[in-house]
């Protein structure tokens, strides 16, 4: 598989496992809510779980990964985020794109990996639905 495309399915797998924690402590620690926080819990551990499924590309993405020279990777943030709803709302969008990035990329090396996002995907939909209820 070519290396840029395992670069991006890695950057996508870590931005979307990430976005889902911040949402997880927000949930765990702000609406003190056990059953969201499972359920954020799960959704992280199952798109770390996808990837696994396939052993030769779990280690090439480590290996593949360019830290030091991406050209991204300079890309300044500049936070305008004034509160936990905010961090939310920023985070839940980010696990959004970043599962449709691992959807449309997954799509070309293995057919059921690609589903399997899409419906962690619109799992994300629902549990966003529901968060921002509490919120």
């Amino acid at each position: 598989m070519k290396k840029e495309l395992l670069r991006i399915i890695d950057a996508n797998l870590n931005r979307a496992r990430e976005g889902l924690r911040v949402c997880e402590e927000i949930v765990r620690f702000v609406l003190e809510d056990a059953k969201l926080t499972a359920e954020f819990k799960a959704l992280r551990h199952q798109v770390s779980r996808n990837i696994k499924k396939f052993p030769a590309i779990a280690k090439s993405l480590v290996e593949c990964r360019q830290v030091q020279t991406d050209v991204g990777r300079k890309i300044v943030n500049k936070s305008r985020r004034k509160n936990y709803k905010d961090l939310f709302s920023a985070n839940i969008q980010r696990v959004k794109e970043s599962l449709r990035v691992l959807e449309e990329f997954s799509s070309i090396f293995n057919r059921s990996l690609n589903n399997s996002f899409a419906r962690l995907r619109f799992r994300v939909y629902g549990l966003e639905k529901k968060t921002v209820a509490r919120l």
